[in-house]
């Protein structure tokens, strides 16, 4: 690990109340999550249906069992736990440097970490929903039905509050994002090779100081980057002061 970049990453800390964290796959895989993009990924991994066609919602709705089949197995981790990235966070927030974080993950680390203000870009594994009524379950609920969890009011499909493949992102959470990281001084990008849009272009509104990038692989806006750090984010944020 290159301490030089760990202790600048420190200033750059200590000089700001207003940071934004945006994060990607690569914050959670240190949970024991697994990504879609590495090569030990969901996307890597073989199935009676590709994995992106799996979790579209025109799948959703012609094949929910196969669909319910695939999430509960690959999608629905409900015993990981926080790492030192998700728990750094949250005392960042707590100590009043952190204003905001914007995430691509759907596993509710951050909020398990402590973390109060956090935009699921693609929503979470927590909440799920009737398609027919519209009541709310927990993620307990639908892991614990057998086949396709229906609801215990109407009968109709239980669907996960996630983003899928042919859907939109939230309106509210995308111009909240938005307003965050303009508004932001510093934006710390970790655990994401940018390469997943809309999400990724949300870091062109950043009009900020500094621009930090940790992330093990390279990514395609290290050009414009104050500060690249090519290791796993945990063990980077476990020796940042708060």
């Amino acid at each position: 690990m290159d301490l030089e970049k760990v202790e600048k990453l420190q200033r750059i800390v200590d000089g700001s109340s207003n940071i934004v964290f945006f994060g990607g796959a690569g914050v959670s895989t240190e949970s024991g999550i697994p990504d879609f993009r590495s090569q030990d990924g969901l996307y890597h991994m073989k199935y009676k249906y590709p994995p992106e066609t799996i979790i579209s919602h025109s799948f959703f709705q012609a094949n929910p069992e196969e669909f319910y089949r695939f999430y509960k197995d690959k999608m629905l981790v409900l015993d990981a736990q926080p790492n030192a990235a998700h728990r750094k966070l949250a005392k960042m927030e707590q100590a009043g440097k952190l204003r905001a974080v914007v995430t691509q993950n759907i596993d509710g680390l951050h909020q398990k970490a402590g973390s109060q203000n956090v935009y699921e870009l693609h929503g979470s594994i927590m909440r799920n929903y009737c398609t027919r009524c519209g009541a709310f379950y927990d993620a307990e609920y639908v892991k614990n039905a057998e086949g396709i969890p229906r609801c215990s009011k109407c009968g109709g499909i239980i669907k996960p509050d996630v983003v899928l493949y042919e859907e939109g992102l939230d309106e509210r959470i995308l111009t909240a994002s938005i307003r965050a990281i303009s508004e932001a001084d510093v934006l710390i990008i970790g655990g994401t090779s940018l390469v997943v849009y809309p999400a990724a272009g949300l870091i062109d509104y950043f009009r900020g100081r500094y621009l930090v990038l940790i992330n093990k692989g390279a990514t395609g806006r290290e050009t414009r980057a104050d500060l690249v750090i090519r290791d796993p984010i945990g063990e980077v944020f476990s020796r940042i002061a708060v």
